[in-house]
């Protein structure tokens, strides 16, 4: 079974949402280098990370400028993972595995991702700005991500432009890990739809 994990939870009602459609995990934005709806400030992702039930996994996604920013905020919001963007090194991220309670996540592009494999404990191959954000709302090749599936040790998460449309197709065709969807369920930027979250669920077979 595909798991799912909903992105960019910024309200109490929205992390409902995707407890209630059968959401694996939940990703809360904070402390990212670009002008995103989808991010709140740290105190507001304490209380996001703290509200999610048990067996529901917390995501914190975060763009720290130094892996000890991600290690403090770490420490804060106290999330079942930590998921980062930008341009932290191999050794950033053995770092971080080391000094953080969670698991570490690294979102790559899929010509990135042979490098990072077995240095963070996953890997969300994604449709990357220049930045190395998420959330473009674009698709990437799906053959290449299932090549990459295939042939790398880390587990991986597939993201970029997914839909609930869409989203049974690039399960089919990518055979990952975990499907990661944001702007792809949202009613308004920022604030997830019922319906697509759910229909998203079911369509990446979480939940019949």
């Amino acid at each position: 079974m595909t798991r799912v994990k909903v992105c960019g939870i910024t309200t109490d009602e929205d992390l409902e949402t995707a407890v209630e459609a059968g959401a694996d995990a939940v990703g809360i934005v904070a402390d990212v280098s670009t002008d995103t709806p989808r991010a709140v400030q740290p105190d507001r992702a304490v209380e996001l990370s703290r509200a999610a039930p048990p067996f529901v996994t917390t995501v914190l996604v975060t763009m720290p400028g130094q892996p000890d920013r991600a290690v403090d905020l770490a420490g804060r919001v106290q999330p079942d993972v930590v998921q980062v963007h930008g341009d932290l090194t191999p050794g950033d991220l053995a770092y971080l595995s080391a000094n953080v309670s969670g698991d570490v996540m690294r979102a790559v592009t899929p010509d990135e991702a042979p490098a990072h494999d077995t240095v963070a404990d996953g890997l969300v191959v994604d449709s990357l700005d220049e930045s190395g954000a998420g959330g473009t709302g674009e698709t990437h090749d799906w053959e290449r991500s299932r090549e990459l599936v295939e042939s790398l040790s880390s587990p991986v998460v597939l993201a970029g432009g997914l839909t609930p449309d869409n989203v049974a197709e690039a399960v089919e065709t990518v055979r990952p890990f975990a499907v990661d969807v944001a702007s792809g369920v949202e009613a308004d930027p920022g604030r997830k739809d019922p319906e697509a979250v759910a229909a998203f669920v079911r369509a990446a077979g979480g939940r019949p």
